[in-house]
């Protein structure tokens, strides 16, 4: 405590000094959180995703929709078919045309592998562009 003996001088000066303690322990603080979250913002998986410029390609005017249902069993458009017919109902609904797109949709319930074992199917008859069909804006669960 100080203690001015001067009677003519009634104003403490002005204190040119700034206290830098506490802006540096501040950004310690924020540099200690961004140091923990940031490798919990990044994802663990290693994936290498490739970038696609394509444009979204019209819908055909009949397409040929390939259905798995919840029974595990096929559909080529509204016809039920048995596996082993897949290739003749396939090359019937599309007049033998092995390079047009099928539009593969599944029940929700079905497995990984049993839609590969369809996708797989698909490939011994000939028909490799295949396209999964979701419906828009759905949550994934």
């Amino acid at each position: 405590m100080a203690l001015s003996l001067d009677p003519g001088e009634e104003e403490f000066g002005e204190a040119h000094e700034i206290n830098v303690t506490p802006f540096i322990d501040v950004v310690l603080v924020l540099l200690v959180i961004f140091m923990v979250a940031a490798p919990l913002a990044t994802v663990d998986v290693p994936v290498d995703l490739p970038t696609s410029t394509a444009a979204p390609q019209p819908r055909p005017d009949k397409p040929l929709f390939l259905s798995v249902r919840a029974d595990r069993s096929l559909a080529v458009g509204d016809r039920v078919v048995a596996r082993d017919e897949l290739g003749a109902a396939l090359d019937q609904a599309s007049g033998g045309d092995k390079e047009n797109r099928v539009f593969l949709r599944a029940d929700r319930g079905i497995e990984y592998g049993e839609l590969m074992d369809v996708m797989n199917a698909l490939r011994g008859a000939g028909y490799l562009k295949v396209a999964l069909v979701a419906l828009e804006g759905g949550n994934l669960k």
